[in-house]
């Protein structure tokens, strides 16, 4: 396994050099930049930042739907020594007001709709909000160019926020090198060229959401970004735009599944990459019906550590449940509870060392001991590793295969969701006193959110307006599916409220 000190290694930014120049880069709804016009857009995008946050190392965030600003802000952000947080375009005010302040941001663009519905606490003091639009015509008046930067790889390039079974969600601190080897990795083990086009339909503000641009334009290829509000929509584009690459999550693939593919759209997709949860053998075996000709690659990640592992799609319709070997540049050790490297078919946790792991939570010591930990002295590159509180087996042959999570996260169509964000919403709408979140498995979602909770007494009309409050509190993807109401809460002997009891009932 070749060492730290062997990889080649640029700044993010370098990835806006990689395509030749009259080669299509970006495809966007009006038009196409060439990668001479990624270069160039880059440039001027962070010559304008540079001037308005001179600070280096100052958080800028991003909120919007995918669009040219936000397929740029990665690599223009770390030309300019800034760090990118990137926000989900579908939280609410709420959860941007708390990536905000624990970020520091000190400029926020985004669409002038979700600006809006910011309220004046939302708004940290010294955080400039602008609209994208009036960024973008700004930094095309300013005229003014960085070159390709010359950053220590080390250096932060930006905060990724994600949801933990307790708690606020917290922001992953990922490097330049991080970010590199990971475009560098995925497009290696995909085996992305230069003619190879990248529908990106997943969140930008997901780790493999930004990977779909950065390991696509590590090969020089196209990607060309969708918000697509019904299935048929990502099937419309793979026809008008060539796609050869598609990445989605299980919910997604099923939809894409219940639909009816023309033949020669379906032959153009050359791979399939899946994660954000695991195929089930019945879904593999409609996605090969489908798509015969496709690569069909599983994956598994963590966003502390980017990706992990992945099955070679050789294997895909023998071995359908496992996670497959490390990919290039990690190395996953399996650690049995005596904290020695678990034998062939024991239970242990996977542990990731190399240079993917990232450098721990924005400012958050107490997390990041709790994750982020020396490595095994088994391993092969040392330094700091991801304890990722995951089970896992790995058989005779080296395959890995998912057991289950330590912890209460809940993962609902490809999202990482706490419990604890949803019951705080649910009773700060002053409609109960008490609530549960939990995760039942779901055929669509993985697993959906079901909420038992207890209503506030005297409270007339609770049953009606806590779901609307939720929706306007939570994100969509945090909404409950269904919410229990009871009259008391199951008590364990310690006396908590008895969350398993809860799980064992609504899972029955």
């Amino acid at each position: 396994m070749p060492k730290q000190t062997e990889i080649t290694i640029r700044p993010l930014d370098h990835l806006a050099e990689r395509g030749d120049d009259d080669a299509a880069a970006l495809v966007l709804r009006s038009s196409t930049l060439s990668y001479k016009d990624l270069r160039s857009r880059v440039s001027q995008l962070a010559g304008w930042l540079n001037a308005i946050v001179p600070e280096r190392g100052a958080r800028v965030a991003s909120w919007a739907a995918k669009s040219e600003m936000t397929c740029l802000m990665p690599l223009a952000t770390a030309r300019a020594g800034l760090v990118h947080v990137p926000i989900n375009p579908l939280l609410k005010h709420a959860q941007v007001r708390h990536i905000l302040a624990d970020s520091g941001a000190r400029l926020l663009i985004g669409t002038p709709a979700r600006l809006d519905s910011l309220m004046e606490g939302d708004k940290p003091e010294g955080c400039l909000i602008l609209a994208e639009a009036d960024a973008l015509e700004q930094a095309g008046v300013a005229g003014r160019d960085l070159p390709p930067s010359s950053a220590d790889t080390d250096e932060l390039a930006a905060i990724l926020y994600t949801s933990g079974s307790t708690g606020r969600p917290k922001g992953v601190m990922l490097s330049h090198a991080n970010m590199w080897l990971g475009a560098q990795s995925v497009a290696t083990y995909l085996g992305l060229v230069a003619n190879d086009r990248t529908l990106a339909v997943l969140p930008l503000s997901f780790d493999y959401g930004q990977n779909q641009l950065h390991s696509t334009w590590h090969a020089g290829g196209c990607v060309v970004p969708l918000d697509y509000l019904m299935a048929r929509d990502v099937v419309k584009a793979i026809e008008e735009h060539g796609i050869t690459t598609l990445a989605a999550v299980p919910p997604l693939w099923v939809q894409l599944t219940e639909l009816d593919w023309p033949q020669e759209t379906a032959a153009r997709l050359r791979r399939l990459t899946n994660s954000g949860g695991a195929l089930t053998p019945d879904l593999v075996g409609k996605l090969r019906g489908i798509f015969p000709h496709a690569r069909l690659f599983a994956m598994y990640g963590l966003t502390e550590a980017f990706r992990s592992t992945f099955l070679d799609p050789s294997l895909v319709d023998s071995k359908p449940t496992s996670i497959g070997l490390a990919i290039p540049h990690a190395e996953i050790l399996v650690v049995n509870d005596a904290g020695e490297i678990a034998e062939d078919n024991q239970e242990g946790e996977l542990v990731h060392c190399g240079p993917l792991v990232a450098q721990g939570y924005w400012q958050d010591e107490t997390r990041t001991a709790e994750r982020f930990k020396p490595a095994p002295a088994a391993s092969e590159y040392g330094g700091m590793s991801v304890w990722s509180g995951d089970r896992v087996r790995r058989d005779c042959d080296g395959l890995l295969y998912f057991v289950g999570r330590r912890d209460a996260m809940i993962k609902s169509a490809g999202n990482r969701i706490s419990p604890q964000e949803v019951e705080e919403a649910a009773i700060a709408t002053g409609f109960v006193v008490e609530a549960v979140a939990l995760g039942v498995p779901d055929d669509r979602l993985g697993h959906a959110i079901h909420l038992v909770v207890r209503a506030a007494p005297g409270i007339i009309g609770a049953m009606e307006e806590l779901p609307r409050k939720l929706k306007q509190e939570l994100p969509n993807f945090m909404q409950p599916k269904m919410i229990h109401w009871r009259e008391a809460m199951p008590v364990s002997p310690n006396g908590k409220i008895d969350r398993n009891g809860l799980q064992q009932e609504l899972a029955a």
